[in-house]
């Protein structure tokens, strides 16, 4: 394997149970399969949501599927701004304690008591490519991205399964301080 990793922007999007969907799309809904994701089984929805803050709403925000054990709300720090909440910068599924938000769909609403967070920058490994690149899960490490705005992301936490594909993702917001635009490869640089 290359020591270079893909590098791909992860917008803002919506994880929920089955329960869930079914309050806001209807009994029996199911999620349809619009595009496929870099991590196998993951795709983005057709169906789509509004979530709603204290300030502001984001209308047709995406639903990622297939539905999962816990409801997720993943925002930018820019997002939350504009829905006037406050955000930790969290591991997906770690939504102990986090913030509140309501989940609107044509058939109904949710109201998470937690669930809201920003996701920590993150790599997705399997188990061969972890061991060929040194690292192991749970492993913070730094990442260069050679952009037009070169950068060096910290704090990025290293995640292995041999159910993930290679790819590190990032939020909008750190996509966009990195000029991250198109294909984009980082090196992971301890």
């Amino acid at each position: 394997m290359s020591k270079k990793i893909l590098v791909e922007t992860s917008a803002r999007h919506v994880h929920v149970t089955q329960e869930t969907l079914e309050k806001l799309f209807g009994p029996g809904a199911n999620l349809t399969p619009k595009k496929e994701l870099s991590q196998p089984g993951q795709y983005v929805a057709v169906e789509k949501v509004d979530i709603v803050g204290p300030k502001k709403t984001i209308s047709g925000v995406s639903i990622l599927g297939p539905c999962r054990s816990i409801n997720q709300v993943e925002v930018s720090l820019t997002d939350a701004r504009t829905l006037g909440v406050t955000v930790p910068v969290r591991e997906s599924g770690d939504i102990a304690g986090s913030s509140p938000i309501k989940i609107v769909g044509p058939c109904g609403e949710v109201e998470l008591t937690e669930g809201l967070i920003a996701a920590k920058r993150h790599i997705h490994l399997s188990p061969e490519d972890a061991e060929e690149l040194g690292v192991s899960d749970k492993q913070i490490v730094s990442v260069k991205l050679d952009t037009e705005r070169s950068i060096i992301f910290g704090d990025v936490v290293i995640r292995v399964s041999d159910k993930f594909s290679s790819a590190m993702h990032i939020d909008t917001d750190e996509s966009n301080a990195a000029c991250a635009c198109g294909v984009v490869y980082g090196e992971i640089v301890k």
